[in-house]
């Protein structure tokens, strides 16, 4: 039995991202599909690397720290090294995101602050209670 493969249109439409997408990443090595003709052929190994590539990115990972990621899990893999690897860039990433999400909780404090502000200021310029 064959290995399953997938045209780009398929891939495309299974991950909702553009064909144009898909050979941005091959551009970047992310994919390596075959070809037969002008048509490409993905198999399980791309459809992987794709999906991995795309958690990566809404995760917000930088495209070369996804790329290395995904290569270091594309060779023997498991390796001590490698995981004390990817737990150290898991972490760096993580700190980066709760230092988002603090910043972004403490912007939405204020702007609560300011609506809050706003509408007392009008309610005394209209003469009328909240």
């Amino acid at each position: 039995m064959s290995e399953p493969t997938w045209t780009i249109s398929e891939l495309a439409q299974e991950f909702a991202v553009t064909p144009r997408t898909l050979r941005f990443y091959e551009d970047q090595g992310i994919v390596s599909p075959a070809r037969d003709g002008r048509n490409r052929v993905y198999t399980a190994r791309d459809r992987t690397r794709l999906k991995l590539a795309l958690r990566g990115k809404r995760l917000g990972f930088q495209l070369s720290e996804i790329l290395s990621l995904i290569d270091m899990y594309d060779g023997p893999g498991g390796t001590a090294a490698q995981l004390r690897h990817y737990m150290g860039v898991l972490e760096k990433h993580r700190h980066v995101l709760e230092q988002q999400r603090k910043d972004i909780d403490e912007t939405l404090q204020e702007i609560h602050r300011q609506q809050a502000d706003c509408d007392a200021l009008l309610a005394r310029r209209s003469g009328k209670p909240l």
